[in-house]
This record gives C-alpha cells, structure tokens and sequence, in this order.
C-alpha cells in the first residue's frame, strides 16, 4: 500500500479510537450514516492488507498498533449492535401450536415476506454482502432440505440489515485473528436473550438435587410446562439462534458459526435437558408412569429435530444427553410397569368396602390400565417381554395362577394387562374372605368382576388388547358369582316354602298340618325380613347389573311364594290371627325387592293387606 494510503487509513482508525478521543467513547460508528461505516471498514481492510504487503519493521509496528486498535472499536460495536438487538422471542411465537406440533404443513424455513427472502426482487444489487448472505441462506437451505419435513421454525432474531452489518464486523475481526475475541462477546449477548426466553417460558434454574426433591404434584406441572418449553426451545429458539450464527459467521472460517452457537446455547440446553434427566433417574413409582411417558413421546418427537440443531461435532454431547435421557425414560416405564403389578398384588387392605361394593382398588387399577391402553402405540414398542408371574416375589407370598397358553398370540402389552386383571382378581377374592356373610362375599366378587368387564368394554383400545377370550372369561365370573349369590341367599329362603314335612295322613284339616304350616310362613317371613332389611344396604352400582339382579331373584322368589300362597293360604285364614303367619302379599314382595342394593338402609318391611 502506498504511504499516503496506510496513513489515511490509520487517521481514520486513530479518529475512533474511544482511549484517546473523548468524542470516540460517546458516539458508534454503527449508528451513523452508511458512509462513515463503510470508510473505516474500508480503512481496516486497507491497514490488514498493509500489514500483508510490507515487509518493514516500522510500518509493520504501525499496521499492528493501528489493527489492535481498530478490533479494539469493532469489539465494541459488535457489542453494541448485539445488545441494541437482544429482544427475546415473544411467547406468542414460541408457544404457537403449529410449532410445538409435527404436522404436514409444519416447515422449516421461513414463508412470510417480510422474514429477508432472498429473491432477485428484495436483493439491492449494490449490496454485495446482502447478496453474499443471499447465498449463504439459499446454500443452508438446499443442504438441508429434509428439513421441509420436520417442524423446526427459523425467525429473524436479528433484521437483515443488522446481520449484514455483524457480518462485516466478525470478517474483519476472525481475518485478524480476533476468534475468540468475537466468539466470546457474541456469546455472552446472545445466551442473555435466550436466557430471558427460558425466564418467560417458565423454565427455572433448578439442579437435577432440587428437581427430585419437588413433590410430585408440583413435578406434574412443571413436566407439562416443560413438554411445551422444550419443543419451543429446540424447534423456535435453538433453531433461530443456530441459523443466526450462520448467516452472521458461516464460511469464515474455523467453524466459527458452530462455535458461536454453542457459546450461546450449550448452557441453556444442558439446563433444559437436566430436567427431563432427573426425571428419568428419580425413585419409581406407579402414578409417574403417564407423565414419564408423556415426556418419553415428547423427546422421542423431538430428537429429529435436535440432530438437526445439534448437528456438528462440538454439539454431540448434547445429542447423546437427548438420547441416554429418551433410553432412561423408556426403562423407567418398564420397571414402573413390572413394580405396579407388584403392587396390585401386594396391597394390603383388609377393611370390607361397605355393602360390599366394588373396590376403591379395583376402581383405581382399570383406570389406571385404561390409561395404559391410551399410550399402547408408546408401550407397544417398549414392552418387549411378558411378565414374570412368580419369581419376582417372595416365597412366602402366594401368587395366582396365569396360563398364558390361553391368549397365546397376544403382543407383550397385552399379556401385562391381562396379568394385572389376573392379580387383581386376586387380590379381591383374598379380601372377599374378610365378609362373614357368604352373600356378600360373592355379591363383592361379582361387583369387582363386573366392573372389570365394564371398563374393558368402554375402552376400544383396551378390549382390543385383552382380546374376546378373555373377556368371555370375566363375564363367565361375573355369572358364577351372581349364581352363587342367589345359591346363599334364596335357598334357605325357598327352603321354607317346600311341600315337604306339611302333609299329614288322617288329620282333620285335609291333611295338611297348620302348625307345621304355620312355623312355615313364620320362617319365611322372619328370614325374608332379615334378608330384606341387610341386603337393603348391600349396594351394586351399575344400574343395569342391579336391574338384572333383581330380576333374577323375583324370578325365583315370586312364583314360589305366589304358588305356596295359593295353595296353603286357606289352611291359615280359616283359623285364628291369619294376619300374624301370612304378613306379606305377593305385590309386597315384588315391591320389596326393588329395595334390594341401594345401599340405604330400610324402615320395616311394608305390607299391604290383600283382601
């Protein structure tokens, strides 16, 4: 470079130079007019080419000054241009719904007009730079087409104006060996934004020690807050800052765009990340499952696009933490699984529900199994084995048996619920036992069983999977227990209205003994009272199993009275207080029996006088 060149070009640098000008440290070169900006980017670029050509000592030592001061200025208004353009994200734009879903609309690129195109129409063609980030946006694009097929949304963090402008500066800066100088002052600018975007996403600080020590109630919230945060984070906010650093560093060398990203965003990610890992290593237990699988799907959903955020090698770490984090989670789900079905057949209880109703336990394993069927397409692919149905137990406990010869064919999801109904049944037979009414230890069994059938059959999903076979079988119980119910109760009932015993040879009242009838309809009555007033407080919730039980007993009951009534009625009106042996009509009876499973308790048997 000619003398007179370099020396104006240095007095253009010594003019800004902020230590020595007081009018240097109150004013940016940035924001003035476009001339003044590109005569000292202008001015740089003549003293690096200066310090390229000559080879005297002198001017070698002037060039460096005059660069170490001019990187000195560009340090500063990189800076300042960066933080004068450190807006978070609105979270209107981060929590919008078409991002956080995967669908076939969902893209990678950016399709309003105003997001900096590069189009022959919005490229000025005196702006070589614009058109140079032109053709770094359109060579990302074409590299990265398979993208069109995932949900990632880039945004225009910066205006196109501004990147072209960071662009100019981080040139000069990484041509004079400024790299770190300029990795380090972008990242620190650009993490205090994405921080401030975590901040209003509600993502806190908190290690993986205070995440494990949240009660679950709270855990449940924040997973959810988290499951929404995360696609926004990896799909809006990583992805945004990603292709920031690329247009802004890309081709300059030294992978200097990956190494600005990873400044800005390394922290943050790991700090997003770490929750899900706490979750996945914390103590198991069978009411996190849902939420470890809503998280597991999240991930899952997630990891295509995190291999493409995190795409380079110094980014890795992050890759692997997402997947061991995805492993842990899946395995969480099996154990939490194998230790539920532990629990069903462990759980102690051994107080009676009242009225012999189904039980608060049966009410929560087939909901909790009905759950598990709306996750199948999850669980289809993580539960990979059947159950184990005796070994992991105690010898000392007794286990049910399962012949899994039966459903032979059925994938291993199914064969864990089928298994789960298996040991629960169990369990409510074993506290059937604590009943000291036989009645209601089957009315409790057919309760029990019954509900079981009923939520299999509301579930689609869930009928689909425990398979007709099987079902046949529960509802073959539910007709045993409601057979052995009758078989308790009304035998010894009808056993009083028998002919057998009444008929005496040579009496005087046509060979029928009164008293011996009498002490009939006495017994009756007093043992159709007692049934009445108890089984009154029995309760079967399902309207139609009550209807059908009642049925069943009229069914019984009411033509065996009607016709013991109507052969022997006269014997016992003919003599004395006929009202204290035949108390009940036949209609007091079919009236009485809609009192049977309400679970209220009855006043005294209502009679009405037949004439």
């Amino acid at each position: 470079m000619e003398p007179p060149a370099f020396e104006a070009a240095e007095k253009i640098i010594l003019r800004w130079d902020s230590t020595a000008s007081e009018d240097a440290r109150d004013r940016m070169i940035f924001d003035g007019d476009r001339y003044e900006i590109n005569s000292y980017l202008q001015a740089v670029d003549d003293v690096q080419r200066s310090m390229e050509s000559t080879t005297l000592s002198d001017d070698q030592s002037k060039a460096s000054t005059a660069i170490q001061i001019a990187m000195a200025r560009l340090e500063d208004e990189f800076r300042n241009i960066l933080l004068a353009n450190a807006n978070p994200i609105e979270i209107d734009a981060l929590l919008d719904i078409n991002v956080l879903n995967l669908s076939q609309s969902s893209h990678s690129l950016r399709t309003d007009s105003s997001s900096g195109d590069f189009t022959e129409d919005n490229v000025s063609g005196n702006d070589e730079c614009l058109q140079d980030l032109g053709a770094i946006d359109q060579s990302r694009r074409s590299t990265s087409s398979y993208r069109s097929m995932l949900s990632i949304r880039e945004l225009d963090l910066v205006p196109m104006e501004i990147v072209t402008d960071l662009r100019s500066i981080a040139e000069r800066m990484i041509s004079a060996g400024y790299v770190r100088e300029c990795v380090q002052v972008y990242g620190s600018v650009r993490k205090s934004v994405v921080e401030s975007s975590f901040r209003r996403l509600g993502i806190e600080k908190l290690s993986i020690g205070d995440i494990q020590r949240l009660e679950w109630e709270v855990l449940e919230v924040k997973i959810r807050r988290w499951i929404k945060a995360a696609k926004a984070c990896v799909r809006i906010l990583f992805a945004s800052e990603k292709r920031l650093t690329e247009l802004i560093f890309e081709g300059l060398g030294s992978n200097t765009d990956d190494a600005c990203f990873m400044e800005t965003v390394k922290g943050p990610a790991i700090q997003l990340f770490n929750f899900a890992e706490a979750i996945s290593i914390s103590r198991r237990s069978p009411e996190k499952l849902f939420k470890i699988l809503d998280l597991h799907d999240a991930l899952l959903e997630l990891l295509s696009d995190v291999e493409v955020v995190f795409s380079s090698k110094s980014s890795e770490s992050i890759r692997i933490q997402a997947e061991e984090i995805l492993s842990r989670l899946a395995e969480a789900a099996r154990g939490i699984l194998s230790e539920f079905e532990n629990a069903v057949l462990r759980e102690p209880s051994k107080v009676p529900v009242p009225g012999g109703t189904v039980h608060p336990l049966t009410r929560y394993v087939m909901n909790y199994i009905s759950l598990i069927s709306d996750y199948k397409e999850t669980l289809f692919e993580l539960i990979v084995s059947k159950p184990v149905t005796g070994s992991r137990y105690s010898e000392d406990l007794t286990t049910p048996d399962m012949d899994f010869g039966e459903v032979e064919g059925q994938i291993p999801l199914a064969l864990h619920l089928i298994w789960i109904i298996v040991i629960l049944q169990f369990n409510v037979e074993g506290k059937s036992k604590h009943y000291r009414d036989t009645s209601l230890v089957h009315l409790f069994v057919m309760n029990n069983v019954h509900y079981i059938v009923q939520k299999i059959k509301g579930s689609p999903e869930l009928r689909e999977m425990i398979g007709d076979f099987y079902l046949k079988k529960l509802t073959g119980k539910v007709r045993q227990a409601a057979t052995s119910y009758q078989r308790a109760t009304w035998v010894r009932v009808l056993h009083c209205l028998r002919d057998e015993g009444l008929h005496v040879t040579g009496s005087f009242s046509a060979g029928v003994s009164r008293s011996v009838l009498r002490e009939r309809f006495k017994a009756f009555n007093a043992m159709f009272e007692e049934v009445h007033r108890t089984q009154a407080t029995w309760l079967v919730l399902d309207t139609q199993l009550r209807e059908e039980l009642r049925i069943s007993i009229s069914e019984i009951l009411i033509p065996a009275y009607r016709s013991f009534l109507g052969r022997f009625r006269t014997h016992i009106e003919s003599g004395r207080h006929p009202e204290n042996y035949i108390k009940y009509s036949v209609e007091d009876l079919e009236n009485a029996v809609l009192d049977f499973f309400e679970g209220n308790p009855v006043s005294q048997l209502s009679r009405r006088r037949s004439g």
